[in-house]
């Protein structure tokens, strides 16, 4: 597999790591947005969080809580983004599940993507076609 986090995992390529288990593992970003930047992966390859086992996408949270306050106590941080992108059109580029801490501070210039304007007519037309209710 060409997979850049296998290899990571397989120990293949160097990393700053910061957890592991039998289930995940995490790791410093090289390419971080802010200081402190995490990335926690399943050990098992699997594309994106939708074809991702319930079991290992609750473990992945289980380890944001306890990375999370850690992240942000090495930094210095005052708060944290969680983003978990699905598919290249989210901005997906290594095609296996992980989830990103991202450190946040006052004035740091991240900015948080748009809002757009939608009418109360196309909410209620979207909510009915996802409601499980």
């Amino acid at each position: 597999m060409n997979c850049i986090f296998c290899k990571i995992i397989a120990g293949e390529i160097p990393c700053n790591k910061v957890y592991e288990d039998d289930v995940l593992m995490a790791f410093l970003d090289i390419h971080p947005n802010n200081s402190g930047h995490t990335l926690i992966v399943p050990k098992e390859h699997f594309e994106n969080l939708l074809e991702t086992p319930a079991h290992v996408a609750e473990a992945l949270m289980v380890a944001v809580q306890l990375l999370a306050p850690r992240a942000m106590a090495a930094v210095g941080a005052t708060g944290f983004n969680l983003g978990v992108n699905t598919g290249s059109s989210s901005g997906q580029v290594v095609m296996h599940t992980h989830a990103h801490i991202i450190p946040r501070f006052e004035g740091d210039g991240l900015v948080h993507w748009p809002t757009k304007e939608i009418s109360a007519e196309m909410l209620e037309e979207i909510a009915e076609k996802m409601r499980v209710l």
